[in-house]
């Protein structure tokens, strides 16, 4: 299959190039150039009329979409979010479970082994838990009945079932600073979220080789004078890959400011945290791991309590609202949607960047709005 993409404004990490074109060859980038290509041998010839053409995004943190949830355990779910984050120019995700029960956990983890068969929309790298093991003053809108400390067998038990390569805990628990490196030897990233740790708890972990924070600022620790705690290390400690939810609502537009400019865009990553009212109505209700959630003015908040519960972001919206805040170039900004993710989740050299030898995972954007106006996984176009 050999498919040609022209009049293409390619922005991929470090490079703003007008006017390309993109060849792709089974699957793979053969070429991207500003030479005139002829079309002669190619199968498929897409014009975009100067959109943007970006590496398809990752989105390492996402709970739902369309009325679907990780949780609910089901294909039919898995599917339904694959097609949503599909929309937002995602081609590859983490689905995201919930603090809560095992069994719950590992029917999640089968449903995700079967959509992973026959992959129709976005591609799963593998799973992402979020909890059990956190902090139950930390919580934020997971159930607190749920929680539990850190257990590798548990861990190993759903990996069994459909891999795990990333899971949030809080480091401070018992054990917490040695379950980081267990889990590394097993291929699966530790992250500190829903945390109460000082920064020494922290740094008890790092040492074990923890480097990834949850969706930074939200349920952690906050920078204080005498302690600086989990936020202060997301400053200090320049290789955390702080997760960063650019919904503009999460973070106000000052922090979002310091983070994208103070820094090392080589270690954030933007997420959705989405939930099952993303793509959905204002004015809608549901339950979440056994909490009753509302949406309203765009914000998905407990209806007891009124803590944020995630967010309702598309990843494309994401970019453009830390564009309009900052002002950086998107050559920049553009690592932060795939190519950090894909580092860390070992697939640097495959996913992430357009350019020559990369899969050509692909979303074409409107330059105003962002919306994805194509997608292409493996090379053949989605959307």
């Amino acid at each position: 299959m050999k498919t040609l993409i022209v009049n293409a404004h390619v922005i991929s990490p470090d490079v703003d190039l007008k006017d390309a074109s993109i060849e792709i060859v089974n699957g793979k980038i053969k070429a991207v150039t500003t030479k005139k290509v002829s079309p002669k041998g190619y199968d498929t010839v897409v014009d975009v009329k100067g959109k943007y053409v970006m590496p398809g995004f990752i989105d390492v943190h996402l709970h739902g979409a369309c009325g679907y949830d990780v949780c609910d355990a089901t294909p039919e779910a898995i599917e339904k979010i694959a097609e949503a984050k599909l929309a937002e120019g995602c081609t590859s995700f983490l689905p995201t479970t919930l603090t809560v029960a095992n069994g719950t956990l590992k029917k999640a983890a089968k449903a995700v082994a079967a959509y992973k068969k026959d992959e129709k929309f976005a591609k799963v790298i593998g799973i992402h838990l979020e909890g059990p093991f956190i902090n139950v003053a930390c919580c934020g809108a997971q159930n607190p009945k749920f929680v539990r400390k850190p257990s590798l067998k548990e861990v190993l038990g759903i990996d069994a079932i459909s891999p795990v390569k990333l899971i949030s805990y809080a480091p401070e628990t018992k054990g917490g600073a040695e379950f980081a490196a267990e889990c590394l030897k097993k291929g699966i990233v530790p992250s500190c979220g829903h945390t109460g740790a000082t920064f020494a708890e922290l740094m008890a972990a790092y040492k074990n080789g923890l480097r990834h924070l949850t969706h930074f600022c939200n349920q952690m620790t906050k920078l204080h004078h005498r302690e600086i705690g989990v936020v202060g290390a997301g400053f200090l400690v320049d290789d955390l890959n702080t997760e960063v939810i650019c919904d503009r609502i999460h973070l106000c537009d000052d922090m979002l400011k310091l983070v994208f400019t103070k820094r090392s865009l080589a270690h954030v990553q933007m997420i959705t945290d989405s939930l099952r009212c993303s793509h959905c109505e204002d004015g809608y209700a549901f339950e979440m791991g056994g909490l009753k959630v509302a949406l309203k003015g765009g914000e998905a908040r407990l209806v007891e309590g009124g803590n944020l519960a995630g967010s309702t972001l598309w990843m494309c919206q994401g970019l453009k609202n830390v564009r309009d805040v900052t002002g950086l170039p998107l050559k920049d900004l553009v690592r932060v949607t795939s190519y950090n993710q894909a580092i860390e989740l070992g697939l640097g050299k495959q996913l992430g960047k357009v350019e020559k030898g990369y899969i050509a995972d692909l979303a074409v954007l409107d330059p105003k709005t962002f919306k994805a106006c194509a997608v292409f996984v493996n090379g053949v176009q989605k959307i």
